[in-house]
């Protein structure tokens, strides 16, 4: 995954959560896109923002003609981002749903190496907990799967 290279050599501090995130934790549903949450401090501002210029990251869904900045300070006003990059889809939040932020996700994460890149994927308990607070018909389907995954993993 390109995306997960920039992000590491830029030294962006996150926690992969959403599809793929549950895919690499036995999951077999399938998604599309890169989720992550990010931790909001300057620095890791500034990093992310430097990786997301070189995917070249633009508003997913938006018209070309909108004006935005991509920088730091974009990043520090806003929380959630949906992008289109050259990598593909990239959603990144500051807060998932269900509550976690990126210290609760890091501290519970597992690191999984991914195409030479050390990730965080956060925690089959956390990935269900923002599933549930989502709430969407996907999101609910998917908890029964990452739930089914746990009891598993638990009883072994």
């Amino acid at each position: 995954m390109r995306a997960l290279r920039v992000l590491d050599r830029h030294g962006v501090r996150f926690v992969l959560v959403g599809g793929l995130a549950a895919r690499l934790l036995g999951s077999p549903s399938i998604t599309n896109d890169l989720d992550i949450c990010y931790d909001r401090a300057a620095d890791n501002l500034e990093a992310l923002a430097a990786a997301l210029g070189e995917l070249e990251a633009r508003l997913r869904g938006a018209p070309e003609d909108v004006p935005f900045q991509l920088d730091a300070r974009t990043l520090r006003a806003g929380d959630h981002f949906t992008f289109s990059t050259s990598a593909g889809g990239l959603d990144i939040l500051g807060h998932p749903a269900g509550g976690a932020d990126f210290e609760t996700l890091r501290r519970n994460a597992q690191v999984v190496e991914l195409d030479d890149v050390e990730v965080q994927v956060a925690h089959l308990r956390d990935l269900i907990r923002m599933k549930r607070a989502a709430g969407r018909p996907k999101d609910l389907i998917e908890v029964e799967v990452l739930t089914a995954l746990l009891e598993e993993r638990e009883s072994s």
